[in-house]
């Protein structure tokens, strides 16, 4: 197994070494086990186990969730008879609205009392309708073997502590919360250190004074929360003295935002491709800045408007299925990202590579002409023309753009002649700018923020 993050946890008592880990632990470990196998296997091998999994989740769809047993039906496809690429790639795709307007359709009837109990969640909704789902002891025991892969693949030191900025229902924003582990699944298999939270709806100020005050070894937030810390901290001239790594989650992570962050906190910064009806989807390398597909959880599909497969460098639209979730089975389910594969991976895991996570369909822009791309304005376009702290752009027909800024005085000067200049080249088309300044540019409920949103109707196709 990959290197120990720390001791295990014994539930027995006077038992200390070789220890003894309790049910959930052992449940954790096992899992454990057979991810350090698996991560090594081929693609093929890899692809021949998930249809393998796939094959008795639709035979279970099909028996008794009423959505798919009619799908299926519509689409002549009997699943009794096994599944490969092919069938697999005929059956019809799952959208959010489909998912937001037949959720109750989308529940089993019948599922193995060994997979219980359900849990009902909701996503966040903050880039469209929230969408209801449903979780099982199965599935959350899958998010801990991910999570603690993270963790084994990161070589992290459990017993450290953590500090973690996040829309947690207890984590206050004025008092925050102290617990005394990372999290019941990993402190049922591993002794470990303390972790602290902070609801990060905290003004920046109060984020600043929080961290400084715990002095975390390891710290998680959102992407686009650790990029506005970042560059806070780096202008007061402050640095977390025991920080070892920071962590994102959530949100679209930059190549530049990236840079940025490792420059400005002086650490490794490691991201994640989660989604709450899903579960992982893909944790980073160990050893490059690219993600795997978390393949023993999920089949993830990028696909073209064609709905033909991407190959390596193209850009596609995310499809997810999940392949223990027998409560709520997603299939084929179009989550609204989209995301690029990369080539095979160096490090020799067979796991599906994700060069880049690019955003939702209303992160994109609308270029005058027709066509449709994700954009980029990193802080370096705009940091050194005028005093902003954040920027938030807004296009509001193919042509224009609403250009949302936080700062202490309004733009002086050739300030906004530099500044249209200077996005103009970025976005690479010569679009029309209106500037409104704001006291801080504002977040969802779940402290999302969103640096491009395109309210221009339904975006023609790419070319």
């Amino acid at each position: 197994m990959t290197e120990s993050p720390g001791p295990i946890r014994s539930a027995v008592p006077g038992i200390a070494w070789p220890a003894i880990p309790g049910p959930e632990g052992a449940a954790l470990l096992a899992l454990q086990f057979q991810l350090e196998e698996t991560q090594w296997w081929s693609p093929e091998r890899l692809c021949q186990a998930q249809y393998h999994q796939l094959g008795l989740l639709l035979d279970h769809a099909c028996e008794t969730v009423p959505f798919y047993r009619e799908r299926f039906d519509a689409a002549g496809f009997h699943p009794g008879g096994g599944i490969d690429a092919g069938s697999f790639a005929a059956l019809p795709r799952l959208t959010r609205a489909e998912l937001h307007a037949h959720g109750d359709a989308l529940r089993s009837r019948a599922m193995p009392a060994a997979h219980a109990p359900v849990v009902e969640g909701q996503t966040s909704g903050s880039t469209g309708t929230p969408i209801r789902f449903l979780s099982t002891a199965v599935t959350r025991a899958f998010w801990e073997a991910f999570n603690l892969r993270d963790h084994l693949w990161h070589r992290r030191d459990l017993g450290l502590k953590l500090a973690a900025l996040r829309p947690h229902q207890e984590a206050r924003a004025d008092t925050g919360l102290a617990i005394a582990n990372w999290g019941p699944g990993i402190a049922s298999a591993f002794v470990n250190g303390p972790a602290v939270l902070l609801h990060n709806s905290a003004s920046l100020d109060r984020q600043i004074e929080w961290l400084v005050k715990e002095d975390p070894d390891y710290l998680l937030t959102l992407a686009t929360n650790m990029v506005e810390l970042a560059r806070e901290m780096h202008r007061r001239g402050i640095r977390l003295k025991r920080l070892r790594e920071a962590r994102t989650y959530g949100e679209t992570l930059s190549p530049e935002a990236r840079a940025e962050c490792e420059a400005m906190l002086g650490v490794k910064l490691v991201d994640m491709y989660t989604a709450q009806e899903t579960g992982y989807l893909a944790l980073q390398c160990p050893e490059h800045d690219h993600y795997h597909v978390q393949s023993e959880g999920v089949i993830v599909e990028i696909l073209d408007d064609e709905g033909h497969p991407c190959a390596a460098g193209q850009t596609g639209k995310v499809v997810v299925t999940t392949l223990h979730n027998y409560a709520m089975p997603l299939i084929r389910y179009e989550i609204g990202d989209y995301a690029e594969p990369g080539a095979p991976c160096a490090c020799g895991r067979g796991l599906p590579v994700i060069r880049r996570v690019l955003g939702r369909e209303r992160n994109l822009a609308a270029a005058p002409d027709g066509g449709k791309y994700f954009p980029s304005f990193p802080a370096g376009v705009w940091a050194d023309i005028a005093p902003i702290r954040q920027i938030q752009l807004v296009q509001k027909t193919p042509r224009r753009i609403e250009v949302r800024f936080a700062a202490a005085r309004d733009l002086e000067g050739d300030e906004e002649l530099r500044l249209t200049a200077a996005l103009r080249k970025s976005l690479g088309h010569p679009y029309e700018f209106t500037f409104v300044r704001l006291e801080q540019v504002p977040r969802s409920a779940s402290g999302k923020y969103e640096d491009f949103i395109c309210e221009v109707g339904t975006l023609p196709t790419s070319r």
